[in-house]
């Protein structure tokens, strides 16, 4: 903080050409904010509110980003960002409901503080994990840079969240596709308790634009004037030139991370310094010395605003709490799809399973004129399964996206693309390579819904498994890790025609779709395939073989497998149960066949422990106890990483195992 305490403490406000009514609505607008700020402070000694983030002394920025915005443009604040939320006039009593977990809020109780958006204010709220917020800025210009929209997406963050390699990932990709992006820096001296120090060894944090060919600026963070007026100038200039540029705006956190933490970290004199440096107190003086604002004025706003704030937060407070309603919350975990049938061609060609995935794809991108694909290589390279290939010269390169190597970053913007009216396939080059994006798809694309309403229109097409002889990094099937994660549909076809029909239902579906795709079964399998479009129900099993013996549960390549067994043994007679999706997993179609047969064995590629055959164990103990005729029995492979020779690699899939497994459980 040395370069601030250099600094000259009398701001120096300059008003250009702006009138004394535009520059008295940016006095007002700070002080609604502030005003609020200090209602709350006392709500929380009083032990009415149970948590506060302060934002006094940074009200000059929230407030002057917004208002060079329009309405219509999108703006993606913090939790120290209240005067970009009062700047777009969201109802007052609608806020303090949020944060007080009432159903008027934005989350129906299920979130706080400005953990929300509204698309009815084009204002999007960030996650705790910070980092994401860039990359869903960046989608949200995508799309408008598709549409030609001509419009600007303000994102803020702290200096703190510029350690994340999300912030690094979203400049990238921002600056390689040129999108109208403004990367909005507050940089208030500390992370939490952590000082800029210790967060980052450059001058200034927007030096790091150059890196990125990105044009940037320092603004003084406290002089409304100054903020409001250079970024109206650029987003004026980056509505008919789009790109993205960087802002850093000094400034200092008056209080503490939140008020729990304190100050006691933050030296006395630099507190004191910087209280001089005021925004409000600055500028009301500013406005009072030059006969734009009168004491009798000023005293009129503040009783208004206090009015204001009274009376709404009385309406919030008097609401009751929010009723528990079960149906209610299951119910929005996902968002409403009505699936219609679309019946399939009498007319087929013979198709092997990835030329099937690349026919469903051409299909859907001639469907939805919004459906965008990302991935690495998949442009004129045609992706490394060449599943796109071809792919560029009938849909465009505005369409089919070359990525940079940033898994999180691209899930976040498939997410922004969402929310910005677009549909979005991602293509994760391999499915292992999904750890680097896991946060954003857990946390911001599982959650959306369930949250604030927002669907999160994003289908990742994730190519895994074993049989390739691909080793630790190229050959895991991890559908386990989200299986479990409320929000999220998983899709694990075995044949050409179901992941045909499957993949158009889940670009169909506004949820957030896995869509497993076994690289081993790509071109071994064929199939007799209809041509056109078509689709298939999500959460519909398939019976491959009828029997009466016992039951086989897999998916994916343990179907094939299993086939193979049972040609060995065509006495065994067995019900085959492809599950074709995980999630939503078809029930009814295991309980009605082991109520049928009394005897099961699940079988998954994935090693055992922690799988989706320990859940359907689970539920089949559950559901189906009395008409067992012996355990249930689970078969996976070893818990070890995949490796990568032959041998090793046969010994570890559970396929080896499989064909023993099931004769002993015929035969108990």
């Amino acid at each position: 903080m040395e370069h601030i305490s250099k600094e000259k403490i009398q701001l120096d406000f300059n008003r250009q050409e702006y009138s004394n009514d535009q520059l008295v609505s940016l006095y007002q607008k700070m002080l609604k904010p502030r005003l609020i700020e200090e209602k709350m402070l006392v709500l929380l000694r009083q032990g009415k509110i149970s948590k506060w983030f302060s934002g006094i002394g940074q009200e000059a920025i929230s407030v002057g980003v917004t208002s060079a915005l329009n309405e219509d443009e999108y703006v993606l604040p913090m939790h120290r960002n209240l005067g970009v939320f009062t700047t777009r006039n969201i109802p007052l009593y609608r806020l303090f409901a949020q944060w007080q977990g009432k159903l008027s809020g934005f989350t129906k109780g299920r979130d706080r503080s400005f953990h929300f958006g509204t698309q009815e204010y084009k204002t999007i709220g960030m996650i705790s994990h910070l980092g994401p917020q860039m990359g869903v800025a960046c989608g949200i210009a995508l799309g408008n840079l598709l549409r030609e929209d001509k419009k600007v997406t303000a994102v803020f963050t702290g200096e703190g969240g510029t350690s994340e390699g999300d912030f690094h990932e979203a400049l990238n990709i921002a600056s390689v596709w040129g999108l109208p992006v403004l990367f909005c820096i507050e940089n208030n001296g500390y992370g939490l308790s952590t000082p800029t120090k210790e967060q980052y060894n450059c001058e200034n944090l927007a030096d790091r634009g150059k890196g990125y060919g990105i044009e940037s600026h320092i603004i003084d963070g406290n002089n409304i004037i100054e903020v409001f007026d250079q970024v109206n100038t650029l987003c004026k200039s980056m509505r008919l030139n789009p790109r993205p540029i960087l802002l850093e705006f000094k400034t200092f956190r008056m209080r503490g991370h939140e008020e729990a933490s304190g100050t006691k970290y933050v030296p006395n004199e630099l507190i004191a310094e910087w209280a001089l440096k005021d925004p409000i107190e600055n500028y009301k003086n500013y406005l009072l010395n030059n006969d734009i604002l009168s004491e009798k004025n000023d005293q009129e706003y503040r009783e208004k605003i206090k009015k204001e704030i009274d009376s709404n937060w009385e309406k919030a407070n008097n609401e009751t709490t929010v009723d528990v309603d079960l149906d209610r919350e299951l119910g929005d975990v996902f968002s409403p799809f009505e699936y219609y049938n679309i019946p399939a061609s009498n007319q087929t060609h013979e198709l092997r399973l990835i030329d099937a995935i690349s026919d469903s794809l051409g299909e859907s991108m001639m469907r939805f004129d919004n459906l965008v694909i990302m991935g690495q290589d998949i442009a004129e390279y045609g992706g490394v399964f060449k599943i796109t290939e071809g792919f560029v010269k009938q849909f465009g390169k505005q369409r089919i996206r070359n990525t940079p190597i940033c898994e999180s970053g691209i899930v976040s913007t498939g997410y922004g693309l969402a929310i910005n009216g677009s549909k979005a396939v991602i293509e994760m080059q391999f499915a292992d390579f999904v750890s680097s994006g896991f946060n954003p798809i857990v946390n911001l694309l599982a959650k959306s819904n369930y949250r604030w309403g927002q669907s999160a229109d994003v289908v990742i097409r994730m190519p895994c498994g074993a049989g390739v002889g691909a080793g630790p990094f190229h050959s895991q099937t991890n559908e386990a890790w989200f299986t479990k994660t409320p929000g999220l549909k998983i899709v694990y076809p075995a044949f050409p025609v179901d992941a045909k029909g499957l993949l158009a239902t889940a670009i169909e579906d506004p949820n957030p779709v896995l869509f497993f795709e076994h690289k081993a079964l790509y071109r071994t399998i064929r199939q007799e395939v209809p041509k056109g479009y078509y689709n298939l129900p999500l959460g519909k099993a398939a019976l491959v073989k009828k029997g009466d013996d016992i039951t086989i549960i897999s998916y994916g390549a343990g179907i094939h497998w299993a086939l193979e067994i049972l040609d060995k043994h065509p006495q065994i007679s067995v019900d085959l149960l492809d599950l074709r999706t995980l999630q939503p997993l078809d029930e009814t179609a295991i309980f009605g066949s082991i109520n049928k047969t009394g005897k099961v064995i699940i079988l998954q590629e994935d090693s055992l422990f922690g799988g989706i055959a320990s859940d359907i164990s689970a539920l089949i103990m559950e559901n189906c106890f009395t008409s067992l005729d012996a355990p249930v029995k689970r078969v996976g492979s070893l818990e070890t990483p995949i490796p990568f020779d032959k041998n090793l690699e046969e010994q570890y899939l559970g396929k080896r195992r499989f064909e023993e497994e099931l004769l002993n459980l015929v035969a108990y």
